[in-house]
């Protein structure tokens, strides 16, 4: 794997905040400087994924995430190689999936909530960043995702965020927390940390990254 790319790995619990972070820090960029690649787009199929107690599928688990075809692509860019991957639009089917191009850059943002935990990813990260907030607030934001862009009734939302989304948290994401090189609250606001990073980054590349 060429270091000429600075591999970031961005993690935090579901609904922390992160589409939003990582939508401002690639507004900060061109496309020739930074390339994002989400662990949203590596989730297996509706059939393989597994299902809890109740036969609910349960799409908060690491199991339900192709790591090794998310790993794989991660290298593929730091060697220079384009990857397309299509969109998973988390069985909504008032979306029709996208195809995704990602382009290698100097910079690889890997992002998504069990990067720190799959060892075959971590170990690729440079830096890890992990966004942190508050139950509540995540839980708010939580059921405005979901109902919104997924299709989920309340009921669903509530059933899967107790039973799925704060054990896998509790189990899978928190304790990773303490492997992150910077923890960012995102309770309100993240100007000054986002503000941070991007110089970081374009201190870390010099004219590369003008």
């Amino acid at each position: 794997m060429s270091k000429k790319t600075y591999i970031v790995g961005i993690t935090g619990g579901s609904a922390s905040g992160k589409t939003l972070f990582l939508n401002r820090l690639r507004s900060a960029f061109s496309t020739d400087e930074l390339t994002i690649i989400s662990q949203d787009d590596y989730y297996k199929k509706r059939e393989f994924q597994p299902l809890d107690e109740r036969g609910v599928e349960n799409f908060d688990t690491p199991f339900s995430i192709d790591s090794e075809a998310f790993a794989r692509d991660i290298r593929a860019l730091c060697e220079g190689r384009s990857v397309e991957k299509e969109e998973y639009t988390f069985n909504n089917p008032a979306l029709t999936p996208k195809i995704h191009t990602y382009t290698p850059a100097p910079i690889l943002i890997v992002e998504g909530i069990f990067v720190f935990y799959f060892p075959e990813i971590a170990k690729m990260l440079d830096l890890k960043i992990f966004l942190d907030a508050k139950e509540y607030i995540k839980l708010k934001r939580r059921i405005i995702r979901d109902r919104n862009e997924r299709g989920y009734d309340i009921e669903d939302v509530l059933y899967r965020y107790e039973n799925h989304v704060a054990p896998t948290y509790e189990r899978y994401i928190e304790p990773f927390k303490n492997d992150a090189d910077i923890i960012i609250p995102n309770n309100a606001h993240f100007d000054k940390a986002l503000e941070v990073l991007t110089g970081f980054l374009r201190s870390k590349f010099g004219k590369d990254t003008k």
